[in-house]
């Protein structure tokens, strides 16, 4: 018998054994299976939820460190359902104190709670803590008197406020330099984003990166909110203090000349650093909503880069340039000037309908003769002129770090649009569009003295998780050689000098040239609007500026040498002081030592 029960033992252990690694087999399937996870990722649903934690937005400031656009705290304020027990007071109070609608706040604040679905309302954002800590003070008044009166009936309560905190974007110069920062839409707290100008150019960088965090509901489990690493800062070309005087200088320029807008570009020529850039209308990014009443429909945000216009005689530099290059022409070359040369079949003629007689080169500039320069570039041939234009970057985006940068297409010999009298209007800047800034660049080349066209920008230095990265200067070509620059700066300086122009400023010596172009229309150009500008640089031999000025269509005079020469003054008059530059007599004692 013993070894029958031996072996039905032996096979029931086996069974037995079998099934328990069935059952473990079976465990581990289950374990793995799709339905598991599903059941998994359920549960987990219920555990907890995930959060979006956004970064501070980076801040934005001047090459100085003074801040032009930056994050201040304010506050959502909402009612927790459950907590309320008077909205009316609730009603009465926010209306008081931050004006909202008494009805709206009051229908707000009655929602009953519902466990799961009506728990907590937004009642107003964007409050500032001057307000919140009124809000509160009141609120613990209240408290205080219902609990040294319990049994009075009616005691006004705030109960069920809720103050919860977050940023704002924030320009604390209001809409100093608005035209180059742009703005931030921060009433859009999960959507929002930059817009025009640096915000928009730079939104990536500055928004950071955004974290998702799983948040347990069980308070035992949850841990501490991780650490954010906020946008990158910006640190601009921009000087605040230049900033401010030149768009005081356009302001005034505006009233006096009655243009119905303006621009005025500061550039360092030597390594392309915007020192400040003023046009209008400008806008304070406090208040982005008004965008588009201040800027209705066509106007750009920011003349500088957006919009194109025909130049005129500020134009002649570069075609003066072109021919001194390739020596067509000298500063002492001669040229009979009869008042009109024709071109492709057509006749070109001075600004003022005159012959100037006898001139050389240095004359025809200062006298800005249109005659003189469509002959220049005759000399020059259309081949070699257009291969400089280009290679002054004309026709082409400069890649300025802004957002909205726009050209307008060059024509050439071989486009069905370009004629041959093109080459003659060309020459003096009419027929032809540019942008301001495109204009700055170009005639870089010439003011730095060294042939070498410089890329502008705006961006000086990023800083990221503590960080500094600088931005190199790019020279984006050479159309000229540097004795050519030079050359054609003398010129410019003896034809200031010789002319007595309104542009010149006592102590330092500066090169420049004025330009008037008609504005074309419907039925053709007008003579009585136009586009009065006046490119210059300085201090010669050692330029450290170069400024661009356009105004729109002036009503008090329509030329450049009235309107915008004195601007140019204006403008470098308060840059000497506020670059610190010495006169001339000064600068040679010291060059002497």
């Amino acid at each position: 018998m013993k070894p029958a029960h031996s072996l039905r033992y032996s096979v029931l252990a086996i069974i037995l054994g079998l099934s328990s690694l069935a059952i473990v087999v079976q465990i581990v399937r289950i374990q793995d299976s799709s339905s598991a996870s599903q059941l998994l990722a359920q549960a987990a649903r219920y555990s907890g939820e995930y959060h979006t934690i956004y970064p501070e937005r980076g801040d934005i400031y001047d090459r100085w460190g003074h801040l032009l656009a930056g994050n201040e705290q304010v506050y959502e304020i909402g009612a927790d359902l459950q907590q309320v027990v008077d909205p009316k007071t609730i009603a009465t109070t926010l209306n008081s104190i931050l004006g909202t609608d008494y009805a709206q706040t009051l229908a707000a604040a009655s929602i009953p709670y519902v466990e799961g679905k009506a728990q907590y309302v937004v009642l107003d954002d964007f409050i500032t803590p001057e307000k919140v800590q009124e809000i509160t003070q009141l609120k613990d008044e209240y408290t205080k008197q219902a609990s040294e009166n319990p049994n009075r009936k009616n005691n006004p309560s705030l109960s069920g406020l809720v103050f919860t905190p977050h940023l704002k974007r924030s320009y604390p110069e209001g809409d100093l330099a608005s035209n180059v920062l742009g703005f931030y839409s921060y009433l859009d707290r999960e959507n929002g984003r930059g817009f025009f100008g640096i915000e928009e150019k730079y939104n990536d960088l500055l928004a950071g990166t955004p974290q998702e965090v799983w948040t347990p509901f069980d308070p035992h489990l949850v841990q501490n909110v991780p650490e954010v690493q906020p946008g990158s800062s910006l640190i601009l070309t921009i000087d605040r203090e230049i900033q401010a005087s030149v768009e005081t200088i356009l302001n005034h320029a505006l009233e006096t000349t009655e243009a119905t807008s303006g621009t005025i570009i500061v550039m360092d020529p030597n390594n392309g650093d915007i020192l400040a850039m003023a046009t209008t209308p400008r806008l304070n990014p406090n208040e982005y909503w008004k965008y588009a009443e201040v800027f209705p429909s066509p106007t750009p945000f920011n003349r500088a880069v957006s919009q194109t216009y025909e130049p005129g005689s500020v134009f002649k530099v570069l075609t003066m340039a072109a021919a001194l290059d390739t020596g067509t022409v000298k500063p002492n070359t001669p040229f009979l000037d009869t008042g009109v040369f024709e071109i492709g079949g057509s006749y070109i003629h001075n600004w003022d309908g005159s012959a100037w007689g006898q001139q050389d080169m240095i004359g025809c500039m200062q006298h800005s003769l249109n005659v003189c320069l469509a002959w220049v570039a005759s000399q020059v041939g259309a081949t070699h002129f257009y291969d400089y234009v280009r290679a002054f970057g004309i026709g082409h985006q400069t890649g300025i770090d802004l957002g909205g940068e726009v050209t307008y297409p060059l024509r050439i010999p071989g486009d069905a649009q370009w004629f041959p009298v093109d080459l003659g209007t060309n020459s003096f800047g009419q027929g032809i569009a540019v942008t301001p800034i495109q204009m700055v660049m170009a005639v870089s080349a010439i003011a730095n003295q060294k042939g070498e066209m410089v890329a502008p920008h705006i961006l000086k230095a990023m800083v990221n998780n503590g960080r500094q990265y600088n931005t190199n200067t790019q020279v984006v070509g050479s159309p000229i050689s540097a004795a050519t620059a030079q050359t054609l700066t003398n010129m410019l300086v003896e034809s200031l000098q010789q002319e007595s122009s309104d542009a010149l400023v006592p102590g330092y010596t500066v090169a420049g040239k004025t330009g008037t172009a008609e504005i074309p229309t419907d039925k053709g150009y007008s003579s009585e609007l136009t586009n009065a500008s006046f490119v210059g640089w300085g201090p010669i031999p050692d330029p450290q500026f170069l400024v661009y000025v356009w105004l729109e269509k002036p009503r008090t005079s329509i030329w450049g040498s009235v309107v915008a020469s004195p601007v140019f003054s204006d403008v470098v008059k308060s840059l000497v002081v506020l670059m610190d530059i010495p006169p001339d007599n000064q600068r040679q004692l010291i060059y002497k030592q």
